[in-house]
């Protein structure tokens, strides 16, 4: 994927998991990369570093992703950076915790919705009209599996946020077309990550398990492939509006 090499990617999210992952994809290919953090500084800090080792050029900027403020104004400390961002991935969410229906709150509702759908109307709105006066870009949104079949015990507001996700990643697609701005979206399944650590018991994982046709977890290397593909315009550039789903066939639309 040559014409990666020397792209400005901006990956939300990238401190750990399949953001960190996806950081790393790219370094490989010789783009340069925006690692978003909120809390995992440190964490964020080694991914740039395996980066900068590769032989490619990586900084990290924090910013909490429920802030639009602090949002726009690591775009915009990006883009001074390094000049331009050609891909934004809206990689940052969390389930923040799991809750029955009956139980969720208005605030535990808003803090979700916040985190998993408005930072990424907040991270794309921000990055639009660098994008638009560059004559274009790439955006790819991280929905879930969840979004598909309605999210596992406790789940159900994170499955509706990413639901959210999708959509938006449709009608995004159709309204960023005329600024040369490809959107598409890829959807994990259940990959180890230190999100299913948090959220998810032994006991719930081998249940996941037990629901995936090829008899395993993911792990967050095997969501970068698609990535790479989305933001490469050579492999890509007649594809727009889809979610590439990444789940070891649990789903299949």
């Amino acid at each position: 994927m040559q014409d990666l090499a020397g792209k400005v990617v901006f990956i939300s999210g990238a401190s750990t998991g399949i953001g960190a992952a996806a950081a790393r994809a790219f370094g490989a290919q010789g783009a340069h990369v925006v690692v978003h953090y909120n809390r995992s500084a440190a964490e964020a800090e080694a991914v740039a570093a395996d980066i900068i080792k590769g032989g490619s050029k990586a900084i990290t900027i924090g910013a909490e992703v429920r802030d639009s403020a602090a949002v726009n104004a690591a775009i915009a400390a990006a883009a001074q950076h390094f000049g331009r961002i050609d891909v934004l991935i809206n990689n940052a969410g969390s389930l923040v915790k799991r809750e029955a229906l009956e139980f969720v709150t208005d605030e535990l509702f808003d803090e979700i919705v916040a985190i998993n759908s408005r930072s990424v109307l907040a991270f794309t709105r921000a990055v639009i009209p660098l994008m638009r006066k560059q004559g274009g870009g790439n955006i790819i949104n991280v929905t879930s599996v969840a979004a598909r079949h309605g999210g596992g015990p406790g789940a159900l507001i994170y499955a509706a946020s990413k639901g959210f996700v999708s959509t938006l990643t449709r009608g995004m697609a159709k309204e960023l077309l005329a600024d040369k701005i490809r959107v598409n979206a890829v959807a994990p399944g259940v990959i180890m990550t230190p999100f299913q650590e948090r959220f998810s018991t032994a006991e719930q994982l081998e249940a996941f398990r037990k629901t995936i046709p090829m008899g395993r977890i993911g792990d967050p290397e095997e969501c970068s492939g698609a990535f790479l593909y989305l933001a490469s315009d050579q492999l890509s550039g007649y594809v727009t509006g889809q979610i590439i789903d990444v789940n070891g066939g649990q789903y299949m639309p």
